[in-house]
Formats: structure tokens, sequence, C-alpha cells
């Protein structure tokens, strides 16, 4: 069960969490390596925010596969937002992890985080923000949003904070003196952590409005089109370099080739066909660093 539920996480930074749909959400044959790895057991970490959490059972057999493949145990550290996932690799206690464009712009910045390799999605490296409200709603873009119910995704977030943050600069606003406070003196944005459940809080009526992956808004597409429904799409972001497999700078480099080699490798075999089928994703491939600059001039305005 414990691997279940790192297992999306995988994806969905790569890609795609899920809350119960009827549940509101509460905001508060194996190769083994020619050399034996010193560390008892391989770490990576998830955040929540990439996946959804039904997805869990899927990316089980990806670890499993991984396991086997690297000839010993895999850990998963999971954490809640994509700050305590840098903060790992930065300590050097993970070895690699799914993250997102944001957060790996950051974290190369700060302490030189390292691209490991990177999805391919419906024959796509790039993905893009949706700004999305409430179907019913008759508002047509961002600034109709003025002094609404906001929900951003996590505060590292590209495609769930970055993008709509960069979309306000431009308009010389900020979170802030754009959506304003309610009647309490409270923000009217807040973070819900997890792109399905920033969907689900515009579903629900929560937010009248919420910045998310488009990876995670398709993939709830077809897992629980009930829930799109209640919600429309009103801007589209440019696309962006695709959330990335990240790993340490201090990584040992026999590692980190291996665990590139099996994940390009992945859609070379049958098992990895299959495994890679069920998340959705057509193979791994290696992503150069400048794939992300669109984000990193969007973060050189926004702090």
């Amino acid at each position: 069960m414990k691997y279940a539920y790192i297992i999306i996480f995988l994806f969905i930074v790569l890609i795609s969490g899920c809350v119960d749909k009827t549940e509101k959400i509460n905001l508060s044959v194996v190769e083994k390596p020619q050399e034996v790895v010193n560390d008892p057991a391989i770490r990576v970490a998830i955040a929540s925010v990439v996946s959804p959490k039904e997805s869990y059972k899927y990316y089980e057999d990806m670890i499993q596969y991984i396991s086997q493949k690297i000839g010993g145990s895999v850990k998963i550290e999971e954490r809640k937002s994509y700050q305590e996932i840098n903060d790992l690799i930065k300590n050097n206690e993970i070895d690699f992890a799914f993250v997102c464009g944001g957060a790996y712009i950051d974290g190369n910045t700060e302490f030189g985080m390292k691209l490991l390799v990177a999805p391919i999605v419906n024959n796509n490296a790039t993905y893009n923000s949706y700004i999305i409200v409430q179907n019913e709603s008759n508002y047509s873009d961002l600034t109709d949003l003025r002094g609404k119910k906001f929900a951003f995704s996590d505060p590292l977030s590209n495609s769930g904070k970055l993008y709509p943050a960069y979309r306000l600069y431009l308009l010389n606003e900020t979170p802030d003196s754009f959506f304003g406070k309610d009647d309490q003196g409270k923000n009217n944005w807040f973070y819900t952590y997890s792109h399905d459940n920033s969907i689900i809080a515009v579903a629900q009526k929560l937010a009248e409005g919420a910045a998310v992956d488009s990876l995670v808004y398709q993939y709830m597409k077809e897992t629980h089109p009930e829930i799109i429904a209640k919600t429309r799409i009103i801007e589209i972001s440019p696309p962006f370099g695709i959330p990335p497999i990240v790993v340490s700078k201090d990584i040992d480099p026999f590692l980190e080739k291996k665990l590139r080699s099996i994940f390009l490798d992945m859609s070379n075999d049958e098992e990895g066909k299959r495994i890679l089928a069920n998340v959705k994703i057509d193979r791994f491939m290696q992503i150069n660093d400048y794939a992300y600059d669109s984000i990193r001039e969007m973060r050189e305005h926004v702090s």
C-alpha cells in the first residue's frame, strides 16, 4: 500500500492527486547492475502536488520495475510541497525526485539541482497552465477574476502559481492586490497543494478560479469527467518544458547513469511498455536545461 502512494507522484509530476469525487476537499527478469550501490536503498521523493492519488496503483509497477533494474530496494519519501522535496535534494537526503519546472528552476539556481530525464506525453515534451473557472460562470479570462476566490497549487509550481502570478505582473498586479481579501480580512487566494484538489475546489465552488497543470486536467478528464464537466478552461498558457525527474548535483555518477539508463530503456522492453502505457507516458528522454528557459525568465520577474 505504501508503494501505491508513492507512485502516483511519479507520473503526475510528471503528470498529475485525487480526492474521492463525493468528498469535499480539506484545504487545511531482472538485469542487475555490475556494481553494487552502497546505500541500502535508493531514495526517491514525490510531492503530492504532482499527481492523482488514485493513480498510485499504476505507479507501483514502475517503482518495482526500477527497484528490480537497480538491483536493490527503492525507498519513497512523500512530502506535501515542492519546497520540501527541494530541501531533501539540497541536503542529499534523496537520490532523485519528480518535480515540476518551477521547482527545478529554483533548485538549479539555488544549489545546482540537475536534470535526469523527462517524460514524453502524447508525443510532446511540453505542457501548459490552464486557468479554469466554474462551468456556469460568465468569466472569460483571468482579468474577470479580480476580487474572486482563487486556488493556486503550490508556491513553487510553474503551472499552478508562477504563470498566473506572471500574468498578474504584466498587469502591474500581485495576487494580493488583484484577488484582495474576504469579509474576514483573509486573502481571497489560497494553496491546495495538489492540482487535482484545485480542480475539485473549482468544481465544488470552493474557489471561482484556479491555475492547474494541463496534464493533470486532461488525466482527470478521462478518469473523472463528472468533475471536469463542472469546470471550464478560460486561458491556456504558452507551452513549457514538461515536469522532469531530477537529481542532486552530488549524486553518485554510477547511480545517476544507471537511473537514466533505466528510464530511457523502459520503452524498449515489453514490461516497460506496459507500465508506461498504464501511466499514459510514451517514453522518457534526456532533456536540455534550455527547455525551461521560459520558466526561468518568468521567475526573474515574480518572487
